[in-house]
């Protein structure tokens, strides 16, 4: 079994450097299916979501060369299989992507239903309501999505979702790319990563426009062509490096960031007395006083990110006075709860909704991750605790954080990886 044990206590200060945002690789990546010559991808995260949906583009096909530590070449040229095997897909919830990119490039795809973090229900009706208004038979039976369009080019169509949805934006995207005719999104999500998606699809040489904002037009072009991109830092991991500052305070420049990406974030850790400056591609992050109350609501962006819910609740934990969480997004996000209150948090919840009560100081614990944003809030904690704490289940932590323990201990971090001889078997079956 592999673990992070935790000696907390100590400010951290330093610099560490944020790698490629994952929840943009994850779908660029699929991407590259709808290329017909080489994409050099830079800027790429090393997580073990994006080492499992390079080895699933493998599987179908692809030849991906290795060209250094953050780059890749991926090239689909030869690719003729539409069928995701199950025990790959099922790993990562990002494995949606490939419906939209192979059912875009072949006009047919079989993808399993998509696994990851247990979060709530992750219903994919508004990808398979995009699908079908493109002319695709979608149906969903044994665990797999089953796309056609019947050997016909898709065909552009206005699409409104009922909802705001990240994957069912980038989703469409990728299946109208090189549909016929002109797609409308319409009530479309604004994240970053979106954006990121539609900047690699046009450099290779899509026409997609309005990406950021609520109304995205994508007119399809016959085919793609190779060229090279760079993914955009990653907002959470960020983020999440702020929190970690704030929760045990000291001093710290969090650099290879775009500092606007990271405005929601700021904006409440200000609010909690933390110091926040921006540079060009960086930003300092100082907490020398106490933590003051802040309500905070998850909303889609640009609004609070939910996949900073936890760890802005640990640091919350520590605050004067009394805080509410309203979770926006997810159904089950707070799974962390119980765990956080073995270390002597003052946390009630009901339903969306976390009421918690300042202390003046968390004790280390043994804990074990639940998922990855709710593993980076324990880590979080333990670096504010006194005393050792002991975190299980890291592999939930891998999927999105590129060397977490070096760069914390980078900073000044007491945090090491001991390895027993006692290996969970359950990495098998959870991504």
């Amino acid at each position: 079994m592999t673990k992070y044990v935790i000696r907390g206590g100590k400010p951290l200060h330093g610099a560490i450097d944020i790698s490629g945002a994952k929840n943009a690789a994850v779908a660029i990546i699929p991407a590259a299916l709808l290329v017909n010559g080489t994409c050099r991808i830079e800027n790429i995260p090393q997580i073990s979501d994006v080492t499992s949906i390079l080895k699933i583009l493998q599987e179908l096909g692809a030849d991906v060369r290795t060209v250094d530590r953050t780059t890749v070449d991926i090239d689909c040229t030869r690719i003729h299989n539409e069928q995701v095997r199950l025990d790959m897909a099922r790993k990562i919830r990002a494995s949606y992507y490939l419906i939209g990119a192979l059912l875009g490039r072949f006009g047919a795809a079989e993808v399993p239903l998509p696994g990851g973090c247990h979060l709530g229900d992750r219903p994919i009706d508004q990808h398979i309501k995009g699908f079908v208004a493109m002319g695709a038979d979608v149906e969903v039976k044994g665990g797999y999505v089953h796309a056609s369009s019947g050997g016909r080019r898709l065909t552009g169509a206005q699409i409104y979702l009922d909802v705001v949805s990240v994957g069912a934006t980038m989703n469409i995207m990728l299946a109208a790319t090189l549909a016929e005719g002109l797609t409308i999104i319409e009530n479309a999500a604004k994240e970053p990563h979106i954006v990121d998606l539609a900047n690699f699809l046009n450099s290779m040489g899509a026409d997609i426009m309005g990406a950021g904002t609520d109304v995205i037009k994508v007119r399809g072009v016959p085919g793609l062509r190779g060229g090279s991109y760079s993914i955009i830092p990653d907002q959470i991991e960020a983020g999440t490096y702020m929190a970690a500052v704030a929760a045990a305070g000291g001093e710290v420049r969090i650099k290879n960031v775009i500092p606007k990406h990271l405005d929601c974030i700021t904006a409440k850790l200000v609010e909690m007395g933390v110091e926040v400056e921006e540079e060009d591609d960086a930003v300092l992050v100082r907490r020398t006083g106490p933590l003051y109350r802040a309500n905070i609501k998850t909303l889609p962006y640009p609004g609070f990110p939910t996949d900073m819910q936890p760890q802005i609740s640990v640091v919350l934990c520590l605050a004067q006075g009394t805080s509410v969480v309203t979770e926006g997004v997810w159904d089950n996000r707070y799974r962390y709860v119980d765990e956080i209150r073995r270390m002597g948090a003052q946390i009630q919840v009901d339903g969306k909704v976390a009421v918690i009560e300042g202390v003046d100081k968390l004790t280390g614990a043994p804990m074990q991750a639940c998922d990855l944003r709710a593993g980076a809030a324990m880590v979080i904690a333990g670096l504010a605790a006194q005393g050792v704490t002991e975190i299980d289940h890291v592999y939930y932590i891998e999927r999105g954080y590129e060397d977490i323990v070096r760069k914390l201990s980078g900073v000044g971090a007491d945090i090491r990886v001991v390895i027993t001889p006692d290996e969970d078997k359950a990495q098998a079956d959870v991504g």
